[in-house]
């Protein structure tokens, strides 16, 4: 249980980040976003005794969630979109210049990853 709270906690973490950056650097605030939605997913794999590859893929963690409570496939499977952004755009090579809007919506996206899984975690 220790080591899944802590993995909630550093998810909150990135989220503030990713909140307090969106307007002035789209492209990290995304990275953030992802990342707190990717603690989350692992955190409440390793509360259900889950074991996980070493993934940014928000697709296949989410499966996994899904398949302990099918309640969050959905939303998880939204938050795929998230996978990108782990990678692709941290690089000067990213395929095109992210932007306020897409970061706000992906730090939408990742707060109801967040606040769903901890929601369930605290049940």
């Amino acid at each position: 249980m220790k080591s899944a709270m802590k993995r909630l906690a550093e998810a909150a973490k990135d989220l503030k980040v990713a909140a307090l950056i969106v307007a002035e650097e789209p492209s990290r605030s995304v990275f953030h976003s992802q990342q707190a939605a990717e603690k989350s997913a692992k955190g409440f794999l390793v509360l259900h005794n889950v074991p996980f590859r070493k993934t940014h893929d928000l697709g296949e963690l989410g499966g996994q969630c899904a398949a302990l409570h099918p309640g969050l496939a959905d939303l998880l499977a939204e938050a795929d979109s998230l996978t990108d952004y782990a990678l692709v755009f941290r690089y000067p090579d990213a395929p095109y210049e992210l932007d306020e809007p897409e970061a706000v919506e992906a730090l939408a996206v990742a707060t109801r990853v967040c606040e769903t899984i901890k929601r369930l975690v605290q049940t």
